[in-house]
């Protein structure tokens, strides 16, 4: 899993998103303190058992912010900020890797390509469906996509996963739309120019 991960990581690569964000330095700003954000929310979680950790994700309104490509980085930045002060093995990294960040990022992308299709561009769809409900459901999406995981390759049985760990895809769905949507919210407010996926023009003159 972990070469497939990394070549997933590598697709999201384009020289013009790289360019850029070596040219300007207030992008390199932008990814690096989003980083260091997710890496202290990521420090604050909860576990009884390996693996099956509980922690806001934010990914949701990191990827609002600096779209696909960039939240991809700035969440693995974040990822190996961890590694400072959590002793990780190579399974476990990949595992935190690809269901705290790949899945996620792609998850949330996703939704935000369906909501920009078919949904009203407007102000409030944008924050609570976009940001607000979309947020949950990332969450609860890395709980259950992670726990299929773990179920099917035999680390742990379904009685467990169940027990400590699925459950908290109800839980967690709330706290998680809250830090997202709030977080775009007050961007959106103050610095709507920050967010490369909130369009004034589209989102504003409804």
């Amino acid at each position: 899993m972990a070469l497939t991960a990394f070549l997933v990581f590598c697709l999201t690569f384009e020289k013009r998103t790289y360019t850029l964000l070596l040219t300007r330095p207030e992008r390199q700003t932008g990814v690096l303190a989003i980083a260091v954000i997710l890496a202290c929310l990521w420090q604050i979680k909860a576990g009884i058992l390996p693996e099956l950790n509980i922690h806001i994700l934010g990914i949701t309104a990191a990827t609002l912010v600096l779209g696909f490509r960039l939240s991809m980085l700035t969440s693995t930045i974040a990822l190996f900020i961890t590694l400072l002060t959590k002793n990780y093995t190579l399974d476990s990294f990949v595992n935190a890797w690809v269901f705290s960040v790949i899945l996620p990022v792609f998850f949330t992308y996703g939704l935000y390509l369906l909501i920009y299709r078919f949904l009203l561009h407007h102000f409030f769809v944008y924050i609570f469906v976009g940001a607000f409900i979309a947020g949950g459901m990332t969450a609860a999406f890395r709980i259950i996509s992670s726990s299929l995981y773990f179920y099917y390759t035999g680390v742990y049985d379904w009685q467990t996963l169940s027990d400590n760990y699925l459950y908290f895809s109800v839980i967690m769905w709330f706290p998680e739309a809250m830090l997202n949507g709030m977080a775009i919210t007050l961007l959106i407010t103050y610095r709507p120019h920050w967010v490369k996926t909130f369009y004034d023009k589209e989102y504003l003159n409804k």
